[in-house]
């Protein structure tokens, strides 16, 4: 295989320089933490995922620090408006592995969402399950009403892990 790859110089001239290329410049499958102000001088990172799930429908995830909550972590899952029609209160299921969890739903609880029809996102507590995982665990979401199968990547749930529940000031 390898004799006949080189036979051909254009060939393994074009693999060997998309080889370099690869590995000098790799692709980063990580995403990055977004910095939001709260208030004035007041910011704090949050999260921001457009993910799959196994029906292909795009999901957008959003953990970020509930300012009126002491900084919990709240995880808002956001489906497109008019295909998505979630009756609140409901839970999320999350599994990893033979774990499981049963979130509740807090999304009518936010009195910045109370004039909000609610019917295209959800929102989560997200605490007692981070304070759970002892790893980067890969997860898969199970939200009653929007879809049976999300899967998390562990890159995912390790930024999750990283966000700092409290504000910062400005410099801090």
């Amino acid at each position: 295989m390898i004799r006949q790859f080189f036979k051909n110089p254009v060939k393994a001239f074009i693999g060997l320089l998309w080889a370099s290329i690869f590995f000098l410049y790799p692709i980063s499958s990580g995403a990055m933490l977004e910095v939001y102000e709260i208030n004035e001088g007041l910011k704090a990172k949050r999260s921001i995922e457009s993910l799959r799930d196994l029906d292909s429908q795009s999901w957008q995830l959003v953990v970020y620090p509930h300012s009126e909550n002491n900084g919990q972590l709240i995880l808002r899952i956001i489906g497109f408006k008019g295909s998505l029609r979630i009756d609140h209160p409901t839970k999320l299921e999350i599994y990893s592995g033979i774990k499981s969890w049963d979130l509740e739903d807090i999304t009518v609880n936010n009195p910045l969402l109370k004039n909000d029809d609610k019917d295209a996102f959800a929102e989560f507590p997200l605490e007692n399950l981070l304070n759970d995982l002892n790893s980067n665990r890969p997860l898969r979401l199970v939200l009653k009403g929007g879809f049976t199968d999300l899967p998390v990547p562990p890159y995912v749930v390790q930024e999750w892990r990283s966000i700092n529940s409290m504000p910062f000031k400005d410099g801090k």
